[in-house]
């Protein structure tokens, strides 16, 4: 299928085809390590100094359909050689390639604090995870409700490890990168519900 935005003035298409682009479905199934690996690593991106446009990096099987850049089997080469992931974006993109990570990210009330949360740890980033997790609670009743007292005790560990169950992430009980920003996710949405139309 092939949608008809080049007659309707624009200079590109959007397909089916994993060759060229990834078309949202909604409903659709997706994959859950694939959806992990996105909560995981999407405040990684690529720049290049002197260049203020994002970096396209095209990607492709290296076998079926070749492109000029990426591609699975021989970034997998690459990788079983011992290459890290940088090592592997400048082989294909030249050595001015760098992997940064944003600080913040747009529409989350707070960025992670860079470490994982757990039982013993304190502090303003602990006491505003559980208000944001008695506030999804009221949403979803299954995550007992907790005192907002700014220590990550076993009563935390114990609604984030049932946050974790519910929206398919490793039930740890300890608030990794992953679970922080579901967490911040689920709490915009449950009060954009709220909100008067």
């Amino acid at each position: 299928m092939v949608s008809g935005y080049r007659n309707q003035g624009y200079d590109f298409t959007i397909t089916s085809s994993t060759a060229y682009d990834q078309k949202w479905i909604y409903g659709r199934n997706i994959f859950e390590n694939i959806d992990y690996l996105v909560d995981t690593i999407f405040n990684n991106y690529l720049s290049r100094p002197g260049v203020q446009q994002p970096i396209f990096t095209s990607y492709c099987d290296g076998q079926r359909v070749t492109c000029n850049g990426l591609s699975q089997w021989g970034s997998k080469y690459l990788a079983d050689e011992g290459y890290s992931a940088i090592e592997i974006i400048r082989y294909y993109y030249g050595n001015d390639m760098y992997i940064n990570t944003a600080d913040t990210i747009s529409g989350v009330p707070s960025s992670y604090p860079g470490y994982a949360l757990n039982i013993g740890s304190s502090g303003d980033k602990v006491r505003q995870l559980q208000t944001q997790l008695n506030r999804i609670a009221r949403n979803y009743p299954a995550i007992p409700t907790i005192t907002a007292d700014g220590i990550y005790g076993p009563a935390t560990a114990d609604a984030i490890r049932t946050f974790q169950g519910i929206f398919n992430l490793p039930q740890t009980g300890v608030t990794d990168f992953a679970t922080w920003y579901e967490v911040s996710d689920i709490y915009v949405g449950v009060s954009r519900i709220a909100e008067p139309g």
